[in-house]
């Protein structure tokens, strides 16, 4: 089963910039659209961004603009750059399958935007 490990989080302050990385095992990952998913205290995990095969990408609006998914096949990683980071962009955040991501998460990677 494929597997996944996050890394790249930190704590920044508003307006600030990560870029997260996660590093996938399996040959699936070439054939799959992947998603970086976020999960804040008290909330449910959401699908942040996505990107498919031939890379096309999608957004939910409240990253859209500040945040970029690029993936590197032959690394079999995906890449989250996130600029002005704001305080509600507090999270762990996962990649996982997209969008029905498998049981197997990662242990995600924590980011936190605070002054």
């Amino acid at each position: 089963q494929v597997q996944f490990v996050e890394s790249g989080g930190g704590k920044v302050q508003p307006g600030g910039s990560l870029r997260l990385s996660c590093a996938a095992s399996g040959s699936i990952f070439n054939i799959v659209t992947m998603g970086w998913y976020r999960q804040a205290p008290g909330k449910q995990r959401e699908l942040v961004a996505s990107i498919t095969w031939h890379r096309n990408t999608n957004y939910v609006d409240s990253v859209q603009g500040r945040f970029t998914i690029s993936r590197d096949n032959a690394k079999n990683t995906v890449y989250l750059q996130m600029d002005t980071l704001k305080p509600e962009d507090t999270a762990v955040y996962y990649c996982n399958k997209a969008p029905q991501p498998s049981d197997s998460w990662g242990q995600g990677t924590q980011v936190t935007v605070s002054s």
